[in-house]
Order: structure tokens, then C-alpha cells, then sequence
């Protein structure tokens, strides 16, 4: 089967997307508005585009009337974000922010959540989230046209907060952590069932 993407409505071009790229990890995203309320929503066209210096970036969809999701509109003020890493004890939470609430609502407290003082940024990270990413403003990238403009908001890593317990040799412990990822339609998946292939070796 051969799928033109281009001919495809909105619906359509994301069923496809969110279907083919599998598994996908999710950016809980939190940020803080102009009035001080503060938001937190999850993304999962996420990736990590360099390691030094670290830069990661999340794709963000218009909402269904074409206006900015609070996420971004709070970015474009405070220039800074924090990405969350979701677990499986955090999942449920996670789902609960996903909703699109009005602007003057608090997920965190909609989902029971501590919201903690950052280091080096303006919103709060999630304290029941082992690992924190506070992420200055790089780059917001546009594409699309009016009224569904998809963006991609590209942030440098400026502090990394990781639990104790999941750091060991200088790398997170992958088994520990039980992170989630994103599949389609409202599927998830855990990160257990793991496999290690070694890459080869070319050359002397």
C-alpha cells in the first residue's frame, strides 16, 4: 500500500503519524503563564537533538479552533519550560493533565501533583517525577499553514535533576526508572521487555 500523505486531512495525516513512529517517549511539559498559573501537559513528539550541548526538542499542534496551546503560549513568554520523564506510577497523573483545560487552570493540582521550585528556571517541576529537565528557549520551529500550524519548540538543557537511586556509573538505570512510551489511539507501552544488541565493529 502506498500512502500519500499530502492528500490526507488533519486527522487523518496524525492517525498515520502517531501510528508509524513507534514507540514514542513523552515530554511532560511544565511552564508558567503571564499570570503565574502554572501548566503541565504531555507531548509525544519528543526526541533529544544533541548531547553537548544538550538540546531536546517537542512538537506542539494547534488546538482544534487553531488557536496556541496554553504550553506554547507560555514558552513564547517565559522563554523556559521543564520536561518531565513519566513513569508507570506517574501514568495515571500524566493522562489527567492531557485534557485541555482552560487557561486559568492548574494541572498540577487537577492531577494531585507537587510542584517544586526549579534551580535555574521559571516553572516548577514535577517532584513526583524522577528525572527533570530545566530547558531555556532555543528555537521554535513553524509548519503547516493557518489554521493547523504545527510548531516544534527546541530547548538547551540547562540542569538536569535525576533521583538518586537511577544514577549509577554516570548513566540513568533504564530497569529502574519504568518509563512509558507513546503508541497509537490511546495506547501505551512500558519499557521492560528490553533486548541488547551490541553494534558491530568495522575496521581495525
Amino acid at each position: 500500500m502506498k500512502i500519500d500523505l499530502a492528500k490526507l486531512d488533519v486527522a487523518g495525516a496524525h492517525g498515520f503519524m502517531v501510528g508509524a513512529i513507534l514507540p514514542r517517549p513523552i515530554a511532560w511539559v511544565s511552564t508558567i503563564g503571564e499570570d503565574g498559573v502554572c501548566n503541565l501537559a504531555p507531548f509525544s513528539f519528543f526526541t533529544g537533538l544533541s548531547s553537548k550541548p544538550a538540546v531536546v526538542g517537542f512538537g506542539v499542534g494547534a488546538k482544534r479552533d487553531g488557536r496556541k496551546k496554553d504550553t506554547l503560549v507560555n514558552v513564547e513568554f517565559s522563554k523556559d519550560f521543564v520536561i518531565n520523564i513519566v513513569t508507570e506510577a506517574i501514568g495515571a497523573a500524566m493522562n489527567k493533565t492531557s485534557g485541555e483545560y482552560p487557561s486559568h487552570v492548574d494541572e498540577f493540582k487537577e492531577a494531585g501533583l507537587t510542584a517544586i521550585k526549579s534551580d535555574l528556571v521559571k516553572p516548577p517541576r514535577v517532584a513526583e517525577s524522577p528525572v527533570n529537565l530545566e530547558c531555556r528557549l532555543l528555537q521554535i520551529l513553524e509548519f503547516g499553514a493557518p489554521p493547523r500550524i504545527n510548531r516544534f519548540v527546541i530547548g538547551e538543557v540547562l540542569l538536569a535533576h535525576v533521583r538518586d537511586d537511577l544514577w549509577k556509573n554516570g548513566v540513568i538505570q533504564g530497569d529502574k526508572l519504568r518509563a512509558v512510551g507513546r503508541m497509537g489511539e490511546d495506547f501505551y507501552c512500558r519499557t521492560l521487555d528490553r533486548f541488547e544488541m551490541k553494534r558491530p565493529k568495522i575496521g581495525p
